[in-house]
């Protein structure tokens, strides 16, 4: 590795410190950038604080007057060449006067990029793909939402030994510890949206908010075929945004008496077997602009995403205790059950680490579906 290449990987890395300033900035990814003289001097520093507001570029060229003769701008994400709700980046990149222009990694999305190939056309020094992977996966929502047309999804459930996340009575609050709680609000604010099946709806009546953690309350998705959501249920009570899924065709008088207590109902396709089609909702909820995706259960949403190519990652909360018996409680993933070793559903392991309250979280990389058929749940 030559000082160059460290330097380069060095700034690059600030330049993800810095985009992690900006929050939750969806449909925008988080961007940040630093602007580095020809002797090593740091000048400048920006980041992108959500769609709106000036992109990293800008932000960090702004602190001076636009110009940068010499230097070296740093950025995680291909400056953009195109017209949104502010002036595309590369050309002022260009006008700053800058020598070198090292990228993270190329914007995904069709008449977004180019950036770069204009910036090099103009004379100016590019160098893109540092720490390309890290830079990909700080933006992993962006990618997927960019690339594959559809959100990211994390599944997670808190689990016993046994993969139980409930008693036979349906107990199931609360099986981890307090740690793993504020884990799972973390998570929620760092996702777009929450999702649950309307059976965890109905019996544990969640409020799917960010409590224990800082950040701002997920869009809260209820998977709900025969829009059988009480209107009473705490995921209705007001703050954040919340959507019901339904099958086409919904029945009017509960679409008013939803949109009343303050839901929203999509109409969404249904399987054949008349559940909701989850593909569809994907499309739907990318269309909307959420690129990142919290699934909390239950067992027959996890089931219906797995089978549907629609899990990216999955995170087990694993308490250290089991409930046995051959007649427990409801397992953190449904669906049909597998008769053939060969055709059970395979996860890559990623993390594994231990709370402090003694949970154990479980990382896994994305499961493909295991046949070409349409997701479904309730």
């Amino acid at each position: 590795m030559t000082v160059t290449d460290a330097a380069d990987q060095r700034h690059m890395a600030r330049c993800l410190a810095l985009a992690a300033r900006g929050g939750r900035t969806s449909p925008n990814p988080q961007v940040g950038c630093v602007i580095v003289s020809a002797r090593g001097e740091v000048l400048a520093k920006g980041w992108h604080r959500g769609p709106g507001t000036a992109h990293a570029e800008a932000d960090a060229l702004a602190k001076l007057g636009g110009r940068a003769p010499g230097a070296t701008l740093y950025v995680n994400l291909e400056p953009c060449n195109h017209q949104g709700r502010t002036p595309p980046c590369a050309p002022a990149v260009i006008a700053s006067g800058v020598a070198r222009v090292v990228i993270g990694a190329l914007d995904p999305i069709p008449g977004h990029g180019g950036g770069a190939r204009r910036i090099a056309r103009a004379g100016i020094a590019v160098t893109a793909g540092v720490l390309a992977d890290a830079c990909r996966a700080h933006n992993r929502g962006f990618f997927t939402w960019g690339e594959r047309g559809r959100p990211w999804f994390t599944l997670k459930a808190a689990a016993t030994l046994d993969g139980r996340i409930a008693t036979s009575t349906g107990e199931s609050q609360w099986i981890t510890g307090p740690a793993a709680r504020a884990e799972v609000h973390a998570l929620r604010a760092a996702h777009d949206a929450v999702l649950v099946g309307i059976g965890t709806v109905r019996a544990d009546d969640p409020r799917l908010t960010v409590r224990d953690a800082k950040g701002r309350d997920p869009i809260r998705v209820i998977v709900d075929s025969r829009l059988r959501t009480p209107a009473t249920a705490a995921c209705l009570a007001p703050g954040a945004r919340t959507i019901i899924a339904g099958r086409a065709p919904v029945a009017l008088a509960r679409v008013r008496a939803l949109t009343a207590a303050g839901a929203e109902v999509w109409s969404l396709p249904a399987t054949t077997d008349g559940h909701v089609d989850l593909g569809a909702l994907a499309g739907a909820l990318a269309a909307a602009g959420v690129t990142s995706v919290l699934v909390e259960g239950g067992g027959a949403i996890h089931a219906g995403l797995i089978a549907a190519g629609l899990c990216d990652e999955l995170q087990l909360h694993v308490a250290p205790i089991a409930l046995g018996g051959r007649r427990g409680g409801p397992a953190w993933l449904g669906g049909a059950e597998v008769a053939r070793l060969a055709d059970a559903v395979r996860f890559t392991p990623i993390g594994c680490r231990v709370t402090t309250d003694g949970d154990t979280l479980l990382t896994f990389a994305s499961a493909p579906a295991r046949r070409p058929a349409r997701g479904r749940a309730s």
